[in-house]
C-alpha cells in the first residue's frame, strides 16, 4: 500500500453516497485513520451527535470509552495512534429502541479496503454486537459470554460492551468487567501509546 493508495481510498470513502436514499439525516461518513496507527477501535455506526459534529465518539459513549481506555481526548483523536473505523460510516437513523443497525453496504463495499490501509495495527478494540459479529465470527453466544472469554483473544483484540449509557444495567450486573478486564485494557493501550510517543 502506498501513501497515494491511502489518500485515494479515504477520499472515496468520504465521498461515498451509496446509502443516501436510506439515510434520513443525510450522508456524512465519520472515521479516523492513518497508516501509522497501532490501535484500531471498531464501533457500530455514528450516533446523532457524532453525525452533527463529524467527530467520532464525541458524546457520552465516547467519554466513558476514553475513561475505560485511560487516555485523554488528545491521544484518542491522534489518528497516528488510534484508528476509528465503525462498521457503518454514516448515522443510520433512530428506531424504536435506539439507533438503527449499521447499513450493510459499508461492510460489503469498504471494510476490507479500509482495513488494508492499516498495516501496523497491533491491538483491535471491538464494541457492540454488529462489530463483534464481524471480528469474532466463530463465537457462538451472547455479548456477556463473548466478553467473559476476552483472554482467549488477548493481546491481539478484545471484545467490549458498547460504552453507551444504555448498558449501565449490564455494567452493574457484571462487576468483573471493571475489576478484571479494564485494568488490563488500560495497560495494553498505554504500552502502545507510550511506544508510539517514545519513537
Amino acid at each position: 500500500m502506498t501513501l497515494q493508495d491511502y489518500h485515494s481510498v479515504l477520499a472515496e470513502v468520504r465521498a461515498c453516497t451509496l446509502c443516501a436514499a436510506h439515510l434520513a439525516h443525510g450522508v456524512r461518513p465519520v472515521l479516523q485513520l492513518n497508516p501509522k496507527a497501532k490501535i484500531l477501535l471498531v464501533g457500530q455506526a455514528p450516533g446523532r451527535k457524532v453525525h452533527e459534529t463529524g467527530i467520532p465518539f464525541n458524546d457520552a459513549s465516547g467519554d466513558r470509552l476514553r475513561s475505560w481506555l485511560g487516555i485523554s481526548r488528545e491521544v484518542f483523536y491522534d489518528e497516528e495512534q488510534i484508528a476509528i473505523v465503525p462498521m457503518g460510516f454514516c448515522f443510520p437513523g433512530t428506531g424504536k429502541s435506539g439507533d438503527l443497525p449499521p447499513r450493510a453496504e459499508c461492510e460489503l463495499t469498504w471494510r476490507e479496503k479500509v482495513l488494508a490501509l492499516l498495516p501496523n495495527i497491533e491491538f483491535t478494540i471491538v464494541l457492540g454486537k454488529y462489530a463483534q459479529a464481524y471480528h469474532f465470527r466463530n463465537h457462538r453466544g451472547n455479548l456477556t459470554q463473548l466478553v467473559q472469554t476476552w483472554q482467549h483473544y488477548w493481546p491481539d483484540k478484545v471484545p467490549l460492551p458498547h460504552p453507551s449509557p444504555r448498558n449501565n444495567l449490564w455494567l452493574r450486573r457484571n462487576p468483573w468487567f471493571e475489576a478484571e478486564l479494564l485494568p488490563e485494557l488500560r495497560q495494553r493501550v498505554h504500552r502502545l501509546v507510550e511506544a508510539r510517543v517514545s519513537v
